[in-house]
């Protein structure tokens, strides 16, 4: 009994994985960009190391969809995580599709830039690009209770904005040129990833204001409205097979170690809250 060349093909298409179809890696970030509380995951290049590779080496695939949901958190971890998702995708040769969910704001819309293509829901919040800074003073606390802070340095500049003496001009000033400097690279990152796709005035694009999803698209942070799976199937068609990449949960997630660092119950109840603030600002 002799093959044809066609009858060959169909049958090692089938043993293929996912019968030869075209695939598309889902990539969930949900969260705070490098703060860790007890019962939250953080988002952190360490922790996502392993389902970002994970992402890449999924047999037959076409593209790597990010889903974003974070309203930002370490400008350092937003960088390393985007930069890597970047390389990622150049080394492999494989294009990476971004969508923003909730909120893609400050941080969460760095995470954005990796992708070839932004997409966001009409009534997503996107944008934040600004630098923040936020804390809370105690001096007069422990005044009230009489409590005396005593803190030794070497080092004028070590105890730079303690939160437990009083504010000083000359540490504001400090941390004012800080937060420059780091928004003038957030500012240049957007330039580099949207380049000519950007459309609004750059003061006001820039000032930390927040967006919807279609006022995004009209200043060109992002590329369109669309939700993942539907804009997918236009790009790879109607057949496309979907991966979720999903880190392991419950009680397998601790056995393998992934629980993550306990500290102090204060710590982490101000932590907590420290997290929860910065989903509030934005609604949520």
């Amino acid at each position: 009994m002799s093959w044809g060349i066609g009858k060959f093909t169909a049958l090692m298409t089938k043993c293929l994985p996912w019968g030869g179809k075209k695939v598309v890696a889902i990539l969930p970030l949900e969260g705070v960009i490098g703060a860790s509380g007890r019962m939250q995951a953080s988002l952190t290049l360490a922790g996502l190391e392993d389902l970002i590779n994970d992402a890449f080496d999924v047999s037959a695939l076409s593209a790597v969809a990010v889903s974003i949901n974070s309203p930002g958190g370490s400008p350092v971890q937003s960088a390393l995580i985007m930069q890597r998702l970047k390389d990622l995708a150049a080394e492999k040769d494989v294009p990476i599709y971004v969508f923003c969910e909730d909120v893609a704001a400050s941080g969460g819309y760095m995470l954005a830039l990796a992708g070839e293509e932004i997409y966001a829901h009409e009534a997503s919040i996107v944008g934040s690009i600004g630098v923040v800074s936020s804390g809370f003073g105690f001096d007069k606390a422990i005044e009230k209770i009489g409590v005396d802070r005593r803190v030794h340095t070497a080092g004028g500049k070590k105890s730079l904005l303690d939160p437990f003496q009083p504010e000083k001009e000359e540490d504001v000033k400090r941390l004012k040129q800080i937060q420059i400097k780091i928004h003038d690279y957030f500012k240049a990152t957007v330039r580099n990833a949207r380049g000519e796709k950007l459309s609004g005035d750059e003061e006001n694009l820039f000032s930390g204001d927040i967006w919807t999803g279609e006022e995004a698209v009209e200043n060109g942070l992002i590329d369109g409205i669309g939700e993942l799976r539907t804009v997918m199937r236009e790009k790879f068609g109607e057949k496309v097979k979907f991966k979720v990449i999903e880190e392991p949960k419950g009680f397998l997630r601790n056995l393998m170690g992934m629980q993550g660092k306990k500290g102090g119950i204060a710590a982490e109840a101000i932590q907590s809250l420290d997290e929860k603030a910065q989903w509030m600002k934005f609604g949520l």
